[in-house]
């Protein structure tokens, strides 16, 4: 099933239209390890960049911008080594959600951010290198994914949403 998305840049402009096609995939097991990986991952750096938020907020009362928690990520990834098994790319899109939901939040579009939970949907975002070969989605680190293509994608794809919730799911936009 195919529908229009409108994304918003970080100043809350309009940036781009794009068509989104919706695709269960088939992981094998490896994959759905890493992939479960890089969802804990992604939800322990947006926990963390927002408890630093809460904290420098706390502390200095102004609090921090998107890079800065993306200028953390290399140390953190020298302390913590797990950090290094998902793709980069993902870890920059949490910060990058943590900074949209604060955007929110303070133009009074949502309520104040929360803390993300193992037991609540997970996804991660991956947003470039994506290439879509017949019945098979290769995506960073994880290598060719098997999937049920329902629709072939016209274009090339821009940016996938993987989403675990009680099945695998991924959604792939592309550009208009």
């Amino acid at each position: 099933m195919s529908c229009v998305l409108v994304y918003h840049t970080i100043s809350g402009l309009l940036s781009n239209v794009l068509k989104a096609y919706k695709y269960r995939i088939y992981p094998t097991d490896e994959q759905a390890v890493l992939l479960a990986k890089s969802f804990g991952c992604a939800r322990w750096f947006y926990n963390f960049g927002l408890n630093l938020t809460n904290e420098t907020y706390k502390a200095t009362g102004k609090g921090l911008s998107r890079n800065d928690i993306i200028n953390l990520l290399p140390s953190l990834k020298k302390e913590h080594e797990w950090l290094t098994e998902p793709p980069s790319q993902c870890l920059q899109q949490a910060a990058l959600d943590l900074s949209s939901a604060f955007l929110n939040f303070f133009e009074k579009r949502a309520k104040y951010p929360n803390f993300k939970k193992k037991e609540q949907k997970q996804s991660i975002r991956f947003p470039q290198k994506i290439k879509l070969d017949g019945s098979y989605l290769t995506l960073p680190k994880l290598g060719k994914v098997y999937c049920k293509v329902s629709r072939v994608a016209s274009r090339e794809i821009k940016v996938c949403d993987c989403i675990s919730d009680t099945i695998w799911g991924i959604l792939c936009s592309l550009s208009l």
